[in-house]
């Protein structure tokens, strides 16, 4: 692809990130009046941003892995019109349980946008600029965090709830039009592996469906409010049998979902743990506007501008680390990230320097964060996986993330809870964290070190070179 087409393509790729992450945000000011539309409580109101989540990682997943099987351009397009389809659902529902499917469907499709566009960088983007565009991926996902609560505050004033997701349609119709244009067919590669292609892995499928299903809700553990009765242990003792039984599954399957070669590989394996320890650094986030309320007396609009130093440093970092990636490698710069993350969350949590120290302590928390989701991590999964499964490895790191930042609000909201709730609870669960954090630091010093010529990335010769034999996970 020449540069003229890429500077076409980037945008779209760019927009399909910010569309799909922005409905994970813009729903939490739309909660009141969800409640008050449904007649649901705040535990049943909960369900909407589970259902979300627990439809999206499997989908991740399955359209990660047509996509490497199919090409990215009709999976990507699907995904936006699956997405649309979901949101016009939300908008129009008539019941809570309409509600609660086009959420559905919406994480359907969200799952296969990021990994896609993800994917697709690796394959049309030169390697001495690919940092650069990943960098600009994780910056537009964390701009949709940022941007989605303010804009659904300011529709809902002057329109109904329905419309923050009626706006979805005309823009994902747009980019569906786009990214048909502008998105490349099927390389040589993916043509030679094509031939070669199996029925999807069905088996796989379900095993992962149930991994994510008895994590997602033994960590939320709705179904012991639905059925009044403590289930939350059993799902997640269930949680190691779905992964050894999946893991089994997939080493004999012929064309695996989640290919175990992709985990057998030092460097990627290490990659999708310090992925999860980057979503349980996104995860603590969620409670910071908690800790300023109990700490400094600030109110809920207070708290959210106490969060403004956090996310102008995240932004930073995301393009900064894009930027610097190619020069100084993913391994350093993963590292930074943590650091940052574990001298904010130290910072944060010593409540006695004041909401100054707040203040100062959030933006390295942001840089962090910034880092951590600026393409560092999808670099190596990029760059390490054979080029007939990016898909499959950019999906697993989206499924790494949300693991992580499920099993991050989990772990702080039952440690303040055991302490009584207080301010004193927060402060022992984001010190646990952070010590958590500290052991992911010293992780990062286990990546094999990049390559002096090409930061952090193999022979592209070998990743880009079509299959000689039945790929896996294609």
């Amino acid at each position: 692809m020449d540069e003229s087409s890429r500077r076409r393509l980037l945008p779209v790729l760019y927009t399909g990130v910010f569309l799909a992450a922005l409905d994970t945000s813009v729903i939490g000011p739309a909660i009141p009046a969800l409640k008050a539309a449904f007649g649901v409580d705040n535990r049943q109101v909960g369900l909407v941003t589970l259902v979300f989540i627990l439809c999206s990682l499997p989908a991740t997943a399955v359209l990660a892995s047509l996509g490497d099987r199919y090409g990215r351009r009709p999976v990507f397009v699907a995904s936006v019109l699956i997405f649309a389809l979901g949101s016009v659902m939300v908008a129009m529902a008539p019941g809570f349980g309409m509600l609660l499917l086009g959420r559905a469907v919406q994480g359907v499709g969200s799952g296969g946008i990021i990994p896609t566009a993800s994917a697709t960088i690796g394959d049309v983007v030169p390697p001495e600029a690919q940092g650069r565009a990943l960098g600009l991926i994780g910056a537009f996902y964390g701009m949709a965090f940022v941007l989605g609560p303010p804009l659904a505050a300011v529709l809902m004033l002057v329109a109904d709830w329905r419309w923050i997701f009626l706006l979805n349609l005309p823009l994902a119709l747009w980019l569906a039009r786009r990214a048909w244009q502008a998105m490349p067919g099927l390389s040589a590669g993916m043509q030679a592996a094509l031939g070669h292609a199996s029925r999807l892995d069905w088996p796989g499928l379900v095993l992962l469906i149930g991994l994510l299903a008895s994590l997602g809700l033994g960590i939320n553990r709705v179904l012991d409010d639905a059925f009044g009765a403590r289930l939350w242990p059993w799902l997640l003792a269930l949680v190691p049998l779905w992964a050894l039984a999946l893991l089994l599954w997939e080493r004999r399957a012929a064309q695996p979902l989640v290919p175990p070669g992709l985990l057998a590989q030092r460097r990627l394996g290490l990659a999708y743990a310090l992925t999860l320890g980057g979503g349980l650094g996104m995860g603590g986030v969620a409670f910071l506007t908690s800790l300023t309320t109990l700490a400094y007396g600030l109110t809920p609009a207070q708290a959210g501008l106490a969060l403004l130093p956090l996310v102008l440093g995240s932004m930073l970092g995301s393009m900064g680390a894009g930027r610097a990636l190619n020069a100084q490698g993913p391994r350093r710069l993963i590292a930074l990230g943590f650091l940052g993350l574990c001298l904010g969350y130290a910072g944060v949590l010593w409540t006695a320097a004041g909401l100054i120290g707040f203040l100062l302590a959030s933006v390295p928390l942001g840089l962090g964060l910034g880092i951590i989701v600026g393409g560092a991590l999808r670099a190596i999964a990029l760059t390490e996986a054979p080029a007939h499964q990016r898909g499959a490895a950019q999906g697993l790191i989206n499924i790494a993330t949300a693991v992580g930042t499920l099993s991050s609000t989990a772990l702080i909201s039952a440690v303040a809870d055991l302490s009584g709730g207080g301010l004193a609870g927060f402060e022992r669960a984001y010190l646990l964290l952070a010590l958590l954090l500290l052991a992911l630091l010293a992780l990062t010093s286990a990546l094999p070190p990049d390559r002096p010529d090409r930061p952090g990335r193999p022979d592209r010769r070998r990743a880009d070179a079509p299959p000689t034999q039945r790929p896996e996970g294609v």
